[in-house]
């Protein structure tokens, strides 16, 4: 049953991650640093609430990593 939850999560993210071409890179980090710390969190923990903090952990790192990209993209001027 856990191989099938983590294959369903595994495809849900993929996605959501291949319908979010146009967003900014904010938006991206935190969709595939959710999706990342989810299944990190399913494997280490083997439960609902390890998959929750981690997918909350992953997104909240994944959208500071890519709010620093913005940031740097528009100090160079590109986008």
């Amino acid at each position: 049953m856990t191989r099938l939850k983590l294959g369903l999560l595994s495809v849900l993210s993929i996605g959501i991650l291949t319908l979010t071409g146009c967003a900014s890179k904010a938006e991206n980090g935190a969709l595939m640093g959710a999706g990342a710390g989810a299944l990190l969190g399913q494997m280490m923990g083997g439960n609902t609430g390890s998959t929750v903090i981690g997918a909350g952990l992953g997104a909240i790192a994944g959208a500071a990593i890519g709010e620093n990209e913005d940031k740097k993209d528009a100090r160079r001027g590109a986008y």
